[in-house]
């Protein structure tokens, strides 16, 4: 009988670890877990522990770790099959019904997870060959010993076009097979199919349950388009139900005795691998924001997982669409925590730079959802005007509703409320009984003016004072570029996500920016119609109304083509997008010159890059960029 990863995820979700384990082990409440006499070996003092949040048990008397499933395994010596057919029947779950082609779809994963794995092994044998040097040397930059290859399962693809498909394809494989599985590409046009990753360091991803199911690569040449590449969707891999370095965070987490750790959720490969290095329980998502199938996959490890991001306005747009994506999803004992890093930099940078102690310090100061939720709805706009207080109140109204939790939802509402009077009455600081800042004095230590907004997050007073004020000039492109998504909101559905990445290319508008997105994204599937007259009453309801006339007043000075009233429709929409191509160019060329210069042996490719990007620059600021013809 077969069972799919969503029935057996189901089952485990259905039954208590410890009302299953308890049984059989005599179990004692301590704390979040529950502990007990080995039922492995002999003891006389309690090493066993079960933590229902976590769905695992522990015992360090043994070493043995698992699932409710893999209990009844190791105790009463049942099969796997054995095992889930009697767990289905107390909790209430029909067993499903034999499918041949369920079967034979089975047996082709199995022999397709089989050249997963000697691909991995193939990559890993090349990193430590002549072939793998540069990739060698930027893990010696990058502070990662050979001696921790082995554990996250590090190699290297050659610069080859076809070197994985002959080492497989030597030991059987069919190349058909290989492309399924995502390791080679099949040319749309015909021809002999590719290997899909060369040039490459590559990281094995693997799924809940310790299979490897995909690869990502992380470019050697920093002219490569693409810095880092996953692996497509496939029959094993599904890129937004897996999270990179799951099994080895459980196992940390499984480590602990008090289970007071949350996994950490960070942003790429080499994150994950700083943390973990450093016994923190991390994981990544796979390129692009969280999903609502990760998200429950984060769960069932922990109640709060940390979601941790850069301090920096990037950053902070990554966390704000992670709040976006989970508020509808938060229940009792089911939220996030952030972790916002001082000083631009990443786990993998503190831990090079200060130590695995200072990693595993930054990483404890993390924020309630509730704090970085009213801090993201505050820094929106300035708060000086009675219109523009209402328009908080109302956006941090909707946040709320948002929770499709009612009860969860209306202490939400309360508790945004309660930092939205704190905010606006003067001298109010009271002290909780915990001596903790009350709600509304805890983005920074400075006392504010009674209407002066909170400091955006990772950012001083005297930058969100700045930001207050709209009299700095607007940069006339960017303007336009705002300008047309508002006229046009239609424009922006092929660029969301740049534009919740990188804006409009001017600070000011980021704030904006941001709600654009968000009113895009949830009208999209739905009835709901949002055209330029509906966009501009949700901009004005929600305080938008003063920033969009300065953005068309700016707007008027760009030249923008795409502005003029008698252009056609299609050619304004290619237009606005070679426009907004243009400065998300510029933002990946500062990203490539970044990796140039910490590279030796760049210096040709940096001056490339800078001259590129500053001919671009120059191009939007003096408007030659209008120059190009539509469809060229």
């Amino acid at each position: 009988m077969r069972f799919d990863e969503r029935y057996i995820e189901e089952l485990k979700a259905r039954l208590r670890p410890s009302d299953v384990i308890g049984r059989s082990v005599k179990l004692k409440r301590q704390g979040r877990e529950y502990v007990g006499l080995s039922p492995f070996s002999k003891e006389k003092s309690p090493s066993f522990f079960v933590n229902d949040d976590k769905g695992f048990f522990h015992d360090f008397s043994s070493g043995k770790h698992g699932d409710i499933i893999s209990f009844l395994q190791e105790t009463e010596r049942l099969t796997f099959v054995e095992a889930v057919q009697r767990l289905a029947g107390e909790a209430g779950m029909a067993l499903p019904a034999e499918d041949p082609q369920a079967a034979e779809r089975e047996e082709k994963r199995k022999g397709l997870a089989d050249w997963m794995d000697l691909s991995q092994k193939w990559f890993a044998a090349n990193l430590r060959r002549s072939v793998g040097k540069a990739a060698r040397e930027y893990l010696e930059r990058r502070g990662l010993p050979e001696d921790q290859w082995e554990r996250f399962g590090l190699g290297y693809a050659p610069n080859d076009r076809e070197g994985l498909k002959q080492a497989l394809v030597q030991r059987g494989a069919k190349p058909g097979d290989l492309v399924e599985a995502g390791m080679l590409i099949a040319p749309e046009g015909g021809g002999n199919p590719y290997d899909r990753f060369r040039d490459r360091l590559m990281f094995p991803i693997l799924d809940a349950r310790g299979r490897i199911v995909s690869f990502g690569g992380r470019a050697m040449n920093p002219d490569d388009r693409a810095k880092y590449l996953n692996g497509p969707e496939s029959p094993l891999f599904h890129k937004g139900a897996t999270l990179y370095g799951l099994p080895e965070a459980r196992r940390i987490l499984g480590a602990e005795s008090k289970g007071e750790q949350a996994v950490v959720v960070v942003e790429g490969y080499m994150d994950v691998i700083a943390c973990q290095r450093a016994g923190i329980p991390a994981v990544a998502p796979m390129g692009t924001a969280l999903t609502e199938e990760q998200m429950a996959l984060l769960w069932r490890v922990s109640s709060e997982p940390v979601l941790c991001f850069d301090g920096d306005a990037a950053g902070r747009r990554a966390a704000y669409r992670a709040i976006d994506r989970a508020l509808p999803q938060l229940k009792s004992g089911k939220s996030f925590r952030f972790a916002l890093l001082d000083g631009g930099q990443d786990p993998d940078d503190i831990l090079r730079d200060k130590g695995a102690p200072a990693l595993r310090q930054a990483m404890s100061g993390t924020r309630p959802f509730a704090e970085v939720l009213f801090g993201k709805e505050a820094e929106l706009e300035p708060l000086d005007t009675p219109e523009r207080r209402a328009g908080l109140k109302g956006r941090l109204r909707q946040a709320a509703s948002a929770i499709q939790d009612k009860d969860l939802a209306d202490q939400y509402r309360r508790d945004l409320f309660d930092r939205f009077d704190a905010l606006f009455t003067p001298q109010r600081a009271p002290q909780s009984v915990s001596g903790r800042q009350a709600p509304g004095q805890s983005f920074s230590g400075r006392g504010r003016g009674r209407f002066g907004p909170p400091p955006m997050l990772g950012q001083t007073t005297e930058g969100a004072q700045a930001m207050q004020s709209l009299s700095r000039s607007i940069e006339p492109v960017a303007a336009a570029l705002a300008h047309g998504a508002i006229d046009d909101p239609a424009r922006m559905d092929d660029h969301l996500e740049d534009i919740a990445a990188h804006g409009f290319g001017d600070k000011a508008l980021d704030g904006l920016a941001q709600e654009l997105v968000r009113l895009r994204f949830s009208a999209q599937g739905t009835a709901q119609t949002l055209d330029s007259a509906a966009l501009r009453r949700h901009l004005a309801q929600s305080g938008h109304d003063a920033l969009v006339r300065e953005v068309e007043k700016a707007a008027a000075k760009s030249g923008a083509p795409f502005l003029a009233a008698n252009a056609p429709l299609a050619e304004a929409r290619i237009r606005w997008s070679q426009a907004f191509d243009a400065l998300t160019r510029v933002a990946a060329l500062e990203d490539a010159l970044a990796s140039a210069a910490s590279m030796p042996g760049q210096d040709e490719a940096f001056r490339r890059l800078k001259a590129e990007r500053d001919a671009l620059r120059r191009a939007v600021k003096t408007g030659e960029i209008w120059e190009d013809k539509a469809g060229s």
